[in-house]
């Protein structure tokens, strides 16, 4: 929320501005308060959930005086109460510009941290396309690789793992897409991403069946015989290491771990979580 404020002389001592609040206008009165109190008084009303008026006060004291304490503090409250309103750009925007002037800054984790958060509100489901997830896996990165030793750091790590999964889920979907038309090699495309990329996540041991499905279409039985190989030794309870098993064995073949297969090399240092 952003607004400009135009003091007459006159006027300098006490001023209004004007807040929607739940489809009403309301005044906002601003005196020559200092930065502290205006600062304490937006504390008060974000407390009782008026994010929006909260948010002028904390407003008012990033304009009187950005450069103290409590004008960074305020700085860091505007991302806060625009999350807390579901304005995801807009807190992302203020916590950036908070970084931005304030790298070294105690709460400049917390920032980015609250970046991650607000694309991770964002994430749609599977079906569509996947931009947010990606920003939100960046931003939760940068938490881990700057500030490691964070109260954030564990909690961000866990959300990377959802993000992944989420991405993981994406390509699962489209290679499943790819294998209803029988187009085999362009389904191959997408679970090679899953086995390369997001191991760790729930769709690794059906990407593995599903490589193994691909491949033995494509008449490429090395492979096929690698991917259940593999899928065997890492998950050998799984459905889906039971099925890559009979499908191999109804032609005649058994799972056979080629070492030399990109299979192979890409899940040489899995390990289950």
């Amino acid at each position: 929320m952003s607004r400009t404020l135009f003091v007459p002389i006159a006027l300098a001592l006490s001023l209004g501005v004007a807040a929607c609040v739940g489809g009403r206008v309301e005044e906002v009165e601003f005196t020559d308060l200092p930065p502290d109190q205006l600062y304490n008084e937006g504390l008060v009303l974000m407390n009782k959930g008026d994010y929006r008026t909260a948010s002028l006060k904390f407003e008012e004291v990033d304009r009187l005086a950005p450069h103290t304490e409590f004008g960074r503090k305020s700085q860091m409250m505007l991302a806060f109460t625009a999350y807390s309103q579901g304005k995801y750009p807009e807190a992302i925007n203020a916590a950036r510009r908070f970084i931005a002037l304030h790298p070294n800054h105690q709460d400049a984790a917390y920032a980015q941290y609250l970046i991650g958060n607000s694309y991770y509100k964002q994430m749609p489901d599977v079906t569509r396309d996947q931009e947010e997830t990606k920003k939100a896996l960046a931003a939760f990165q940068l938490v881990i690789d700057k500030y490691p030793d964070s109260q954030y750091a564990s909690d961000a790590r866990a959300k990377i793992l959802a993000a992944q999964d989420q991405l993981a889920g994406k390509q699962m979907e489209i290679g499943r897409y790819y294998l209803e038309r029988n187009d085999n090699l362009a389904a191959v495309n997408r679970f090679r991403v899953v086995v390369e990329d997001y191991q760790q996540t729930r769709h690794v041991e059906e990407a593995l069946f599903r490589l193994t499905e691909s491949y033995y279409a494509l008449g490429l039985t090395q492979e096929a015989q690698t991917a259940a190989a593999v899928l065997g030794h890492n998950f050998p309870d799984s459905k889906w290491y039971r099925d890559a098993y009979a499908l191999l064995n109804k032609g005649g073949y058994q799972p056979d771990e080629n070492s030399s297969s990109w299979i192979s090399r890409a899940m040489s240092s899995f390990k289950v979580l």
